[in-house]
């Protein structure tokens, strides 16, 4: 699949899965834990924190939702993110032991996993903002310990772009828009259900 066959800015489906995910996406981003990462008085156990639930939404994906899409996502192995907080965290000598399944339904189908893909992707694009915020935390300047937040760096857009390629000519393709909103909108509300379990 080339990822770009499908113009993006006039895809209707792209525009009905942003709109039918918006309240998932608001209720999940209201949370104290999500606001905490964009407050200027953010420290640092509250980024360790945030880490460390990120880390296992990024293992369950890479362990769940993955192994459904080579076929789809041709640049998926590039799309990992566990290592990348998995070094952020050692440098700031957080000992995380396992991770908690977040996606855990037997029944993920292709189309609800690149619901589910579209969230985790998402979440991508906020990181550049983010990290402006997290660089002003003693310790962390000169980039060290953002490695996740740095995360595709200048081709962020990029990627976001390519994915959202592969998403909109799958749909395109195979007509299952209305599963990869329900995967999407499964997807936020896990990752809430998950901040709010500690």
């Amino acid at each position: 699949m080339s990822g770009n066959s499908i113009p993006l800015v006039s895809s209707v489906f792209l525009s009905d899965l942003k709109n039918q995910t918006s309240d998932s996406h608001r209720k999940l981003e209201s949370l104290p834990i999500s606001a905490s990462i964009l407050s200027p008085e953010m420290k640092k156990s509250d980024y360790i924190d945030y880490l460390s639930l990120m880390y296992d939404v990024h293992k369950s994906t890479e362990n769940v939702i993955f192994p459904l899409l080579p076929e789809i996502i041709t640049d998926l192995d590039q799309r990992r993110k566990s290592h990348l907080i998995e070094e952020d965290l050692a440098f700031l000598q957080y000992n995380k032991t396992g991770s908690n399944d977040i996606f855990n339904t037997s029944k993920i189908t292709i189309p609800f996993a690149l619901g589910i893909l579209y969230v985790i992707e998402g979440s991508s694009l906020g990181g550049r903002f983010i990290l402006k915020n997290i660089s002003k935390i003693p310790g962390l300047e000169n980039n060290q310990g953002t490695h996740y937040f740095q995360g595709y760096g200048d081709k962020t857009g990029t990627f976001w772009k390519n994915f959202l390629g592969f998403l909109s000519e799958y749909e395109e393709n195979y007509k299952c828009g209305n599963t990869i909103i329900e995967g999407a909108i499964y997807g936020f509300d896990s990752i809430y259900n998950h901040f709010t379990s500690i």
